[in-house]
């Protein structure tokens, strides 16, 4: 008898433990930089790579991964990240990548991009991405060392 009170109360425990966590929403990953809830102020990270311009995206083309949502300007750039999101997304969660480099986050302005070594990097401004690219190479370094932490403090 008392083992079958034993078993009755670790499964009302289990389910419980399941309810919680099913019932709990899951977060958005606070690691991208979005404005009104869209990566990249709407903007294209496929069409960065493809037409080398800033180019908005459209609300009818989107898709949600990590969290974020992502607008495309057309069906096969939206295809193209969706087969490989992690190779278009912007570097350090899409956050300026000199403040990421100097140790604090910064908002961006989608014109203000540059493409390093096969990865996207924004900047809060064109001036500021001016400054950024007297020392990309140096401040790409900072930059991935500095990003961990800073990750780390925006999942707080």
């Amino acid at each position: 008898m008392t083992q079958i009170k034993n078993f009755t109360r670790c499964t009302f425990l289990i389910l419980g433990v399941l309810f919680v966590f099913a019932a709990t929403p899951v977060l958005a990953d606070k690691t991208t930089y979005q404005s009104d809830g869209v990566a990249i102020n709407g903007y294209d990270p496929v069409a960065y790579f493809v037409d080398s311009a800033a180019v908005k995206g459209v609300a009818t083309l989107q898709y949600t991964w990590n969290g974020t949502k992502w607008q495309f300007a057309n069906q096969k750039n939206l295809q193209t990240f969706k087969a490989d999101p992690k190779k278009y997304a912007p570097k350090f969660g899409g956050y300026c990548a000199y403040a990421v480099s100097k140790g604090y986050t910064a908002p961006t302005d989608p014109d203000a991009w540059s493409i390093v070594d096969g990865e996207l990097y924004l900047n809060y401004s064109k001036s500021v991405r001016t400054r950024w690219q007297q020392d990309t190479n140096g401040n790409i370094v900072q930059g991935n060392a500095n990003w961990p932490g800073l990750r780390a403090d925006l999942t707080k």
